[in-house]
């Protein structure tokens, strides 16, 4: 694979696990959420949705980690080998562990926001984030879906180059 595009996809994957990062530390612990709180006082029994963003961010950074890794072993030319599914594997089950963490906030919003005041703009903000949490819950079961179809591919392929090493 050409160096300049490894350098450039190695770039994007460590710019969007620094911004992950930085999400967490500055924007999730500190100040938005607990201005909501006060904003907002019937959110403040909500408090889960702290850790469960934070869990939700790392399980994108695992992905970004597990990528960096076949990316590593795409510049080797070495993916076509049983080390490979182990990363794929990580990427699977943590691209579940979001989508199960979007689809749990995605229910709690909507069952949240029946028994909600009737507040237009808080209502409509409810509204909002449950379709974009349910949004994301899809998202994250077509990736995992993609991701175990190309496991499968991956299979096939190393397979293959197994029984065209034996002939040769």
């Amino acid at each position: 694979m050409n160096k300049l595009f490894i350098a450039v996809l190695r770039t994007a994957i460590a710019a969007a696990f620094l911004a992950g990062l930085f999400a967490q530390i500055s924007m999730v612990v500190h100040t938005p959420l607990t201005r909501l709180f006060d904003f907002w006082p019937p959110l403040a029994p909500s408090v889960l949705s702290v850790p469960v963003t934070i869990l939700g961010i790392a399980c994108v950074q695992t992905v970004l980690a597990a990528s960096w890794m076949l990316v590593g072993m795409i510049e080797r030319d070495v993916l076509f080998n049983d080390r490979a599914f182990r990363w794929l594997k990580l990427i699977v089950a943590a691209t579940l562990a979001a989508t199960l963490l979007a689809a749990g906030t995605a229910a709690f919003l909507m069952f949240r926001g029946m028994t909600s005041s009737h507040d237009y703009a808080m209502t409509l903000i409810l509204t909002f984030s449950t379709v974009v949490a349910w949004v994301g819950a899809g998202a994250g079961a077509v990736f995992a879906t993609i991701m175990v179809i190309l496991r499968g591919l991956l299979r096939k392929a190393t397979d293959l180059k197994a029984e065209m090493a034996e002939v040769v």
